[in-house]
């Protein structure tokens, strides 16, 4: 793939280089006190874990079975040193980059988070907002529980990702309802056709539909933060969460026995039903999930614009490839297609690894929705600002000027003998 051609680093006539690195850089003076000591994207989550139930944490944090898929993710990484160039005269270097005809501030966005709104209060408006803001996408999840329309008006750049069973005729109301509010950028996950088993889950007592036993409202009681702040906001405001974006029209409260339909029917989701999607939706259409050169070769046959790496964050199929591992034969399979890649990014370092081996852009979730716990869209934004000042160091340090310029000789596989168990923060 021609990273030099998917990832132009020329900015928009309209915009200059000054104007979109002004959306993201920050002085340290305008950083809110309370933020100061975030210094890096884990420690935001180390926070989590103390003011979130157990529960709610467990939901945000965990992946299925044995968490080898999740581990793997973020290891995959770890296998990987950095050559730099030196002497370079970097002081002109920016990290615009080109994706969809739109040029971004940064080669990041924020990954679908389903059900962030019960995590941290109206997260997925904040997060939008927060992209918006720095000039990043954001991906909308399916199952969130704030409505399409209210995010799309928060944030008219925002992409919605959907989760969608194999029927056509609900498969065609979605998509214009998603039209209708003017996305412009649809989503589809493919690698859901049954929900992964996620024994975490139970084994904390967090369920859906969401069962209020002794035990979950002990568990929220000692964390009066979250239980405050959240979720008594929330009902008290806009009354009962709901699914608001599984279907066509407003889906059952997190508390309904009904909230099983739509998941019925994921497993008969196909090729043709892209192929389907295509010729109905006028916009951008991407397919998330894809860890097989072969998927990305039909993705490019039916006509998608882009494709992302994913292994669900590791919360379907345990022992699923790590998103990076496969990442250079989706590169060479998938021609003109734009590929990104979801999973174990925490570092600037890690960003710049992704696209060394040819991805175009990167998602990141977790970690921008640990961010929207500590302190809403400032914690957001306060994370996008810390993972875009080190892609430039790194740059600097690496030797680039832009991100046309790096390439996969940048990047060499450790020795096994040298590798080091690396610690684990989340995905």
């Amino acid at each position: 793939m021609n990273l030099e051609a998917v990832t132009s680093a020329s900015p928009a006539p309209e915009q200059s280089i000054e104007a979109i690195e002004a959306s993201v850089a920050r002085p340290e003076k305008n950083i809110p006190r309370r933020l100061r000591r975030y210094l890096a994207l884990d420690d935001f989550e180390r926070t989590c874990k103390r003011r979130l139930p157990h529960m709610i944490y467990g939901y945000v944090s965990g992946a299925a079975e044995t968490g080898s898929a999740m581990r793997g993710a973020r290891d995959a990484f770890a296998q990987l040193s950095l050559v730099p160039r030196t002497l370079m005269n970097v002081s002109t270097r920016h990290q615009t980059t080109s994706l969809f005809g739109k040029s971004y501030s940064s080669p990041f966005g924020v990954a679908p988070l389903g059900g962030a709104a019960m995590v941290a209060y109206r997260a997925d408006l904040a997060l939008a907002d927060a992209a918006g803001r720095t000039n990043v996408p954001a991906i909308l999840s399916a199952s969130s529980l704030i409505k399409l329309e209210d995010v799309a008006r928060q944030n008219p750049d925002a992409w919605f990702q959907a989760y969608l069973a194999g029927d056509k005729a609900r498969i065609a109301a979605m998509i214009d309802r998603v039209a209708a509010a003017g996305f412009q950028t649809l989503v589809v996950t493919a690698d859901t056709p049954v929900p992964g088993n996620r024994e975490h889950n139970e084994r904390s007592g967090f369920g859906m539909p969401l069962r209020i036993t002794p035990r979950v409202a002990l568990d929220s009681a000692l964390h009066p933060g979250w239980l405050l702040g959240t979720v008594a906001q929330t009902f008290l405001r806009h009354g009962v969460p709901h699914f608001e974006n599984m279907d066509a029209h407003r889906g059952p409260p997190m508390m309904s026995q009904s909230f099983v339909r739509n998941m019925n029917s994921r497993d008969q989701l196909a090729w043709e039903h892209i192929d389907f999607i295509r010729d109905r939706w006028e916009g951008k259409l991407v397919v998330k999930g894809i860890l097989s050169a072969s998927d990305a070769k039909a993705a490019k046959a039916i006509g998608v614009d882009g494709v992302i790496v994913s292994n669900h964050g590791g919360r379907q199929l345990d022992y699923s490839v790590a998103p990076l591992l496969v990442l250079p034969e989706i590169v060479a399979e998938a021609g003109s297609l734009s590929v990104m890649l979801d999973g174990g990014i925490r570092r600037g370092t890690d960003v710049l690894k992704a696209l060394a081996l040819g991805a175009d852009f990167v998602f990141l979730g977790r970690s921008f929705l640990y961010a929207a716990v500590v302190a809403g869209r400032e914690g957001i934004l306060h994370a996008m600002h810390l993972l875009s000042q080190e892609i430039d160091r790194d740059m600097a340090l690496l030797g680039l000027r832009s991100l046309s310029e790096i390439s996969s000789e940048m990047v060499r596989p450790i020795p096994f003998t040298a590798r080091k168990e690396p610690a684990h923060q989340g995905e």
